[in-house]
């Protein structure tokens, strides 16, 4: 229960910050600030950061905090993983070993033997 209102809240905060992102005006950053762009941070018009940037930050720390939250709220179910509970279900089958002919050995298998 628990563990599916996290997943559930990864998953809206998840699409929450897909759109902030995205609504976001570009910065101009990289190779673009060598020209203009890089003047004016320079002489002091951007401000500090917008709302969206500071909303981008809060919803990607919150998203990352319920990602590891939720690595304890997993419900392990006896601590028993799926592999061992699959060979501890299956019968146990004891089959004699295939024969194989010795390398050099030209004889035919008995399979193959004509029949009296």
């Amino acid at each position: 229960m628990l563990f599916g209102l996290i997943v559930f809240l990864i998953a809206l905060i998840a699409v929450v910050l897909i759109l902030v992102v995205l609504v976001q005006s570009g910065k101009g950053g990289g190779l673009a600030g060598i020209g203009a762009g890089g003047t004016t941070q320079i002489l002091g018009a951007r401000q500090a950061p917008d709302v969206l940037e500071k909303l981008t930050w809060v919803l990607a720390a919150i998203f990352g905090l319920l990602c590891i939250v939720s690595n304890f709220a997993i419900d392990h179910g006896g601590d028993r993983s799926v592999i061992q509970g699959a060979t501890q279900e299956m019968p146990a089958t004891t089959a004699p070993a295939p024969a194989v002919p010795a390398p050099g050995d030209n004889a035919a298998p008995a399979a193959n033997a004509p029949e009296e």
